[in-house]
C-alpha cells in the first residue's frame, strides 16, 4: 500500500461577510441627496448618532423605542461591522448604519428635514489649538448643517467629557440664532449610555450635556 503525501495543511474557508452588511445604506450614488425613504421605509420618526463608534447607545435606544428608528453614521469599517451585528442578534428592525464621514454625511448626503433628533456624544476634543477648527460643535458651519437636518421642532443633543470642549460649545451658541438651548440633566428622560459613558461615571467624573432646539431660521 502506497503512503498519501503528507502536504501542507489548507486551513478552512474563512467566513465571507455579505456586502453591503446587514442593515447598512449603501447609496447608488455618493454624490447626491439621499431621499428618507432610503434610510427607512414608512413614517416613523429617525434619530440620528454621528460618529456611533460600535453602536452600544444605539442599541440600547432601539430597544427602549421600538417605535423609532436609528441611524448611525461611522466611518470605521469593523464599528459598522459591530453595529450590524448587534442589531442582527438583538432582532432589531429599526437600526441602520451608514459607513461615511461625518462630515461629508452632514454636509452633502443625508437628506434636509429627515430628523428628529440628531445625537452627538463624546466626540474628539481636538484640545490643541491648531486643531481648533475641527471642534464641530463650534463651527457655525456645521451646526446650520444639522439645522437642516432636523425636523421642526427637532433637537440636537450633544454630550463630552471635555469641560473645555463644553465650554467652548457654550460659548458659541451665543452667537447662534437658529437653535434654543433647553434643561437636560440626567435621569430628565431615558438616555442610553454608551460603554465609554459608564466608565467615564465609574471613575467618579462627570459628562457636560447640551440640549439645543431647532428654531426657524430669519
Amino acid at each position: 500500500m502506497t503512503a498519501r503525501p503528507v502536504g501542507p495543511k489548507v486551513p478552512p474557508m474563512a467566513k465571507v461577510e455579505p456586502f453591503p452588511f446587514p442593515n447598512e445604506v449603501y447609496p447608488d450614488d455618493w454624490f447626491s441627496r439621499l431621499a428618507r425613504e432610503d434610510l427607512f421605509p414608512g413614517g416613523a420618526p429617525i434619530e440620528l448618532d454621528l460618529g456611533c463608534g460600535d453602536g452600544s447607545f444605539l442599541a440600547r435606544m432601539a430597544k427602549q423605542f421600538p417605535e423609532r428608528n436609528f441611524l448611525g453614521v461611522e466611518r470605521l469599517l469593523g464599528r459598522v461591522r459591530k453595529v450590524s451585528r448587534k442589531s442582527i442578534v438583538s432582532q432589531s428592525t429599526n437600526v441602520r448604519v451608514l459607513r461615511v464621514d461625518s462630515n461629508y454625511a452632514v454636509g452633502w448626503l443625508l437628506p434636509p428635514g429627515f430628523a428628529s433628533r440628531i445625537h452627538f456624544l463624546c466626540p474628539d476634543p481636538w484640545p490643541k489649538k491648531k486643531h481648533a477648527n475641527r471642534r464641530q460643535m463650534c463651527r457655525m458651519d456645521f451646526l446650520a448643517s444639522l439645522h437642516s437636518l432636523l425636523e421642526d421642532e427637532g433637537e440636537l443633543l450633544f454630550m463630552t467629557d471635555d469641560e473645555p470642549y463644553f465650554l467652548e460649545a457654550l460659548e458659541a451658541q451665543k452667537g447662534c440664532d437658529f437653535f434654543a438651548r433647553e434643561p437636560w440633566e440626567e435621569g430628565d428622560f431615558f438616555y442610553a449610555r454608551t460603554d465609554f459613558e459608564e466608565q467615564w461615571l465609574a471613575a467618579g467624573r462627570t459628562m457636560h450635556r447640551l440640549r439645543l432646539r431647532k428654531l426657524p431660521r430669519g
